[in-house]
């Protein structure tokens, strides 16, 4: 079983690499092949399709942050120290699956039908693990009320930093985290107006 999870991944990790150089309609299942070693029946025992690929790619990553997000809430802890907890998963993320993020915000038009749906739900259960985030500070005092606005700020200062952020770069995912909190709460924390 841990090998046909490793072979998934890999395989997705393939993709993601070529849908981020070529895109993900000029890259043919020749090219999978190629960059995986596997055949085109093995590439179909793991994915009916490309698209199903294309699927997981632009869902995994929010899956795992929804259950990062989910866990925190569900802690007792500050509400500073909960978002820069979660802030640092966010960035931990986007700087270890780059080429997924990347996929994410070039191709999502390209997953169609249930698939579509389902991914607009992910994004919407994201967005709302970030709402009760700051909602629950507010609630408790420490922050101000935000409105979806704010919401979509803090989210894009997350993601957005795909188009930048670098493996050798000079700073750590958790340190940029913990900049983008900086400014974030320095808007936030009560009395800060």
């Amino acid at each position: 079983m841990d090998r046909i999870k490793d072979n998934r991944t890999r395989l997705l990790r393939a993709a993601a690499d070529l849908f981020a150089r070529k895109g993900f309609h000029a890259t043919g299942m020749s090219d999978l092949e190629k960059a995986t070693g596997l055949g085109r029946s093995s590439l179909y025992h793991y994915f009916s399709n490309k698209e199903e690929m294309l699927f997981e790619i632009t869902t995994r990553y929010l899956r795992e942050l929804i259950a990062i997000g989910e866990a925190l809430l569900a802690e007792d802890q500050a509400s500073e120290q909960r978002l820069r907890s979660f802030s640092r998963a966010v960035m931990r993320s986007v700087a270890e699956d780059l080429s997924e993020l990347t996929v994410c915000f070039r191709e999502m038009h390209s997953v169609t039908g249930e698939n579509r749906q389902a991914s607009l739900d992910l994004h919407r259960a994201y967005e709302r693990v970030w709402a009760r985030m700051l909602r629950a500070g507010s609630d408790h005092g420490d922050f101000q009320d935000t409105d979806a606005i704010t919401v979509k700020a803090v989210i894009g200062m997350h993601h957005y930093s795909y188009l930048w952020l670098r493996p050798d770069g000079n700073r750590s995912p958790e340190a940029i985290a913990d900049s983008f909190c900086d400014l974030i709460l320095s808007g936030l924390k009560r009395g800060s107006v």
